[in-house]
C-alpha cells in the first residue's frame, strides 16, 4: 500500500458526547499501515451544547470550525472538504500531534459524528480501496446496537440497503453518507456533494454522479462501525398519525423534501422520474390511512 494522507471530513450539531465519542473511536484506529497520517476536518452547525468547546479542549490537533445553525449539513460537508484542501493534510497525525502533515490529502473519510469505527475499519477501507484501485469509492456500512445493518451502500432505483459481505467487498450504485471512503482521484472526477442538496439526499446523488463517470463503488466487508445515536425522532412511519401529519413529515427536509426529490428523479431516474417521484407519498398517504383504519 502507499504512503496514504487522509483528511477526515465531519458535521456536528449539539451531540457533544457522540461526537467525542465518533473522535475518540477514531484516535484508537489500529493496523494502519506505517507513515499513514491523517487531519481531521469538522464544521459545527451552531451548537449550543459546548461541542466545538470540548473537541478543542480534549483532540487541539483536530481543525473546528463553527458556521451557523441555519448551514444544512450537506453545505457543512463541502466546507469541511474546502478546509481539507486550503490546510495541505490538515489536522494531525495518527499520534495527533498539532500541526499535522502539510501535504495533500490522498483520501477524504466522510464521517458522520454518530458512527464510531470499529478498531481495524479505517485500515480494513484503505486495504479494499488498493485492491480495488485509486478510481473506486469504499463505502463502510453501519449496524445498531442490535446488529443490524442501517445505513451501507444502496442498490437500484428502490435503493434497497446492501448488506456487507463477509470477506468480499459488495458493489452497488449510490450510498448513504456515514461512512464513505473517496479517493484524490474520484475527488478529481465528481467533485463535493452537490449543493442544490441540502440534507442525505446529497450523498445519494454524489454516488449516482460517481457510477455515471465510471467510477467504481464497493461496501467494504464487515461492518465499519456503530451508530451511537439513540432512537430517531418518530418520522412519517409513526403508527396512528394521520394521512396529512404523515405527508407533512415525509416532506418535510429530515425525509423527502419534494423539490429536492424530484431533482434526484428527474438527473437519475430518468423516465422513471414522474412516478418514483410520486410513489413514496403515495406509498405512505396509503399506510397513514390503513393504519387509522386498522386502529
Amino acid at each position: 500500500m502507499h504512503s496514504v494522507h487522509l483528511a477526515v471530513l465531519m458535521t456536528s450539531h449539539d451531540r457533544r458526547a457522540r461526537t467525542l465519542s465518533a473522535l475518540r473511536a477514531l484516535e484508537e484506529q489500529r493496523g494502519l499501515t506505517s507513515g499513514t497520517t491523517l487531519g481531521v476536518h469538522l464544521v459545527d452547525m451552531g451548537s449550543t451544547d459546548g461541542t466545538p468547546e470540548a473537541v478543542r479542549r480534549r483532540h487541539p490537533a483536530v481543525e473546528v470550525m463553527s458556521v451557523g445553525a441555519d448551514v444544512p449539513r450537506n453545505q457543512a460537508l463541502r466546507i469541511a472538504s474546502r478546509n481539507s484542501r486550503s490546510g495541505g493534510g490538515g489536522g494531525g497525525s495518527l499520534g495527533w500531534a498539532a500541526g499535522g502533515p502539510s501535504h495533500p490529502w490522498t483520501h477524504q473519510l466522510w464521517l458522520d459524528d454518530g458512527v464510531e469505527l470499529f478498531p481495524d475499519s479505517l485500515a480494513r477501507l484503505l486495504r479494499t480501496a488498493d485492491a480495488a484501485g485509486p478510481g473506486t469509492v469504499v463505502v463502510g456500512a453501519v449496524r445498531n446496537a442490535y446488529g443490524d445493518t442501517v445505513y451501507s451502500g444502496r442498490r437500484g432505483r428502490s435503493l434497497a440497503l446492501v448488506e456487507p459481505g463477509a470477506h468480499r467487498p459488495e458493489r452497488c450504485d449510490t450510498y448513504d453518507g456515514r461512512v464513505v471512503l473517496v479517493s484524490r482521484a474520484v475527488y478529481d472526477l465528481v467533485g463535493d456533494p452537490d449543493k442544490v442538496f441540502r440534507h442525505r439526499m446529497g450523498d445519494l446523488d454524489h454516488g449516482r454522479r460517481a457510477r455515471r463517470a465510471g467510477v467504481a463503488v464497493l461496501v467494504a466487508p464487515g461492518h465499519a462501525g456503530e451508530c451511537v445515536e439513540g432512537p430517531a425522532a418518530p418520522g412519517s412511519r409513526e403508527p396512528g398519525i394521520g394521512v396529512r401529519e404523515a405527508l407533512r413529515r415525509v416532506a418535510s427536509g429530515r425525509e423527502l423534501p419534494p423539490r429536492q426529490w424530484w431533482r434526484y428523479c428527474v438527473r437519475h431516474t430518468w423516465p422513471w422520474a414522474p412516478w418514483l417521484m410520486v410513489s413514496p407519498y403515495a406509498r405512505t398517504a396509503v399506510r397513514a390511512a390503513l393504519g387509522r383504519r386498522r386502529g
